[in-house]
């Protein structure tokens, strides 16, 4: 997912097409399969006369006890202001045909605010829940990568040795050497994976029907085979679900254990997330408080109505499969940046972006990027027009739109969830009102 317009992402696991205009790719990127799980608008009718009757305004700020030149540490530009008209109207007017409901939580030294806006369950008009656990999609990534780092740390595995010294037969035999710390911050080249019909159409009736069909991460990592690498290892960067279901394999692999059994011991135990975790593969059901997940599918006879998919298999795994909150995704982004989980020089490798061109890329698509690489081994670079840089995490899974982000000294912290329902990506402007609202305006890249 970026902040920009224009870039590509899957909902599901099928690729999404050059034209796309959402936020992220979490995905297998299949290449024939030109378009993606998506939610779509619920009943129009239903939606209008929500919005009438039974919108839920967006709550009210705390004042923020630092003064609107706040500055953010690592870049020396000032932190904007919290105003609440401008927090309220990011997230406000919802339900609508794009978005049902949404969510913004906003801490740190800078000031907090927190709100909520629409509905979260179509049926009962029942608000969002501002402590609503949510399918975090691609932020799953973020705790896979840090336990990836740990075990580089404890010299368990080594960055910058080959994937296949520790996984043999995983991978593809025909493909180059590629090294651990390359899948972790998308310069692999890994190839796309090729579409499988047990993978589906990519429609929205497709998905809806097989929302609980469940997919082994070899079953998605043999997708790869007989394809093209997308660029030499190493020379490039380009966003690839692939890199973290291998690296997840890695983790059970050197650890001998479940990746979701080191998330839990590693991670949310000693943090105390009591509302993350890694679902098993059979679990489809998302606690409550949650808001839920819609997808419109068109029947035989060209109608529309809304399935609800907030079950849903949680497949994607270390990729994007986990669950959690707005409190714990900032409790765990507190800790990680103050390097809690890292000793100093993996916490570095969390911060740093290497020196090579964005390829074809979901992500980087921001005028300040300018065609250059923007992730790290973990999490992303995003720099406002105003000068001021977060580092974090977005991702999608079907009806759940989310992303957490912080400056690097911790003074602007935000998590935020939306619940898109439609295809085209058009809840992105939300995403991008928030980041205007919360650190800055993001100006998308023009090629």
């Amino acid at each position: 997912m970026s902040w920009a317009v224009g870039s590509e992402e899957t909902r599901g696991r099928a690729t999404t097409g050059p034209t796309a205009t959402t936020l992220e790719s979490l995905t297998v990127n299949c290449s024939a399969a030109r378009t993606r799980w998506s939610t779509v608008a619920a009943s129009g009718a239903v939606l209008v006369a929500l919005a009438a009757g039974m919108a839920t305004p967006a709550s009210a700020a705390t004042p923020a006890p630092a003064p609107a030149t706040a500055t953010a540490a690592a870049t020396g530009a000032p932190l904007p202001g919290l105003d609440p008209a401008k927090l309220q109207a990011a997230i406000g007017g919802l339900p609508n045909a794009d978005v049902t409901g949404g969510l913004l939580r906003i801490t740190g030294s800078a000031g907090h605010w927190s709100g909520t806006s629409g509905v979260g369950d179509l049926e009962t008009g029942q608000g969002v829940p501002p402590n609503a656990h949510i399918r975090i999609g691609s932020i799953s990534k973020v705790f896979t990568a840090t336990i990836v780092l740990q075990l580089a740390a404890e010299r368990r595995i080594d960055l910058d040795k080959p994937v296949q010294q520790y996984l043999p037969g995983v991978l593809p035999a025909d493909l180059p050497p590629v090294k651990v710390g390359q899948l972790l911050n998308h310069t692999s080249g890994l190839p796309r994976g090729a579409a499988g019909p047990d993978f589906g159409d990519g429609s929205p009736e497709w998905f809806a029907a097989n929302r609980l069909k469940s997919f082994t991460p070899q079953q998605v990592i043999d997708l790869m085979a007989g394809q093209p690498m997308q660029f030499a290892p190493g020379t490039a960067q380009q966003y690839n679900g692939m890199n973290y279901y291998v690296a997840g394999l890695l983790v059970e692999k050197i650890t001998r254990h479940t990746f979701a059994h080191e998330v839990r011991s590693r991670i949310t135990r000693p943090l105390g997330l009591h509302d993350t975790y890694v679902p098993d593969a059979d679990d489809p059901r998302l606690p409550g408080p949650h808001s839920h997940g819609y997808l419109t599918v068109t029947s035989s006879d060209g109608t529309t109505h809304p399935v609800d998919v907030t079950e849903q298999s949680p497949w994607p795994w270390a990729e994007g499969g986990m669950i959690s909150t707005p409190a714990d995704l900032d409790r765990f982004m507190t800790a990680l940046f103050r390097g809690r989980f890292l000793p100093p020089a993996q916490q570095a490798e969390l911060f740093t972006v290497p020196d090579v061109p964005s390829f074809h890329s979901s992500q980087c698509r921001t005028e300040a990027d300018a065609g250059r690489a923007c992730m790290t081994m973990g999490i992303m670079r995003v720099k406002a027009s105003n000068g001021v840089v977060v580092w974090g995490k977005t991702g999608s899974r079907p009806g759940y739109t989310s992303g957490v982000f912080a400056t690097r000294d911790l003074s602007r912290k935000i998590v935020y969830s939306v619940n898109p329902t439609n295809l085209n990506g058009t809840e992105i402007r939300y995403v991008q009102q928030i980041a205007a609202a919360s650190f800055g305006t993001v100006v998308p890249a023009t090629n």
